[in-house]
């Protein structure tokens, strides 16, 4: 774990109790006297907390410095991922927030599950735990859009992961600040013709992907 995530860091003093206590010093086993390293995930500053007390059930902490000290990929990368099933995509936004995407817009493309909805709440969590144990000091943020119509409205320059002979590998990626992935069984005809042909990229392979392993892929040869 690189940092714990407390909303309230920066303040002079903070008490850790519940979960945040359990997993500190009955996980990680620190003891009084020793440092620990704090987030809010707000404003790229790492606090240094010094543990001045501790007791079975809570710990005091006393802010000795902080610092400017922001983490995350040199690029910034917006995905729009059209919907899938929700576990699916529980499994892979680690990877993804680890990987340094900014942010993930999800929409409801005319072959994605509608069944399926955002766990904000659950998801966040799940970015928490992934970003502390990463060190990422920004949380990626989680965006929904109803159609592929509006999300274009929004971000007209988008390019589309699709069948083409132009290759991801090949194409100047630094140029690639918003790409759209498709759901299981691709866009539409109609979709795809939203598009510019030259917006349109492909992935340098015969395999067939998954949609999250897609989307895996094209945020590592972006970012990385």
């Amino acid at each position: 774990m690189q940092y714990l995530y407390h909303k309230d860091a920066k303040a002079s003093s903070l008490s850790l109790i519940g979960d945040e206590h359990r997993y500190i010093f009955k996980v990680r086993r620190h003891k009084e006297g020793e440092i620990l390293y704090l987030r809010n995930l707000q404003d790229n500053v790492l606090y240094t907390y010094k543990i001045e007390s501790l007791t079975k059930k809570e710990a005091l902490l006393e802010l000795e410095s902080q610092k400017i000290y922001a983490v995350g990929a040199k690029q910034k990368l917006h995905i729009a991922w059209c919907m899938i099933d929700s576990k699916s995509i529980e499994k892979v936004l680690p990877t993804l927030n680890e990987l340094g995407v900014e942010k993930i817009t999800f929409i409801y493309c005319e072959r994605s599950q509608k069944s399926f909805k955002i766990d904000t709440k659950r998801w966040e969590k799940i970015l928490l735990n992934s970003s502390q144990q990463c060190g990422r000091s920004t949380l990626m943020k989680l965006e929904e859009s109803p159609t592929l119509e509006d999300f274009l409205e929004q971000n007209p320059s988008s390019y589309l992961l699709n069948f083409s002979d132009k290759k991801l590998s090949t194409h100047d990626k630094d140029n690639i600040n918003t790409i759209i992935i498709g759901c299981e069984g691709g866009l539409t005809v109609e979709e795809i013709d939203l598009f510019h042909p030259e917006n349109i990229i492909g992935l340098d392979t015969p395999l067939i992907l998954k949609s999250e392993s897609a989307v895996t892929a094209v945020a590592s040869k972006i970012l990385l």
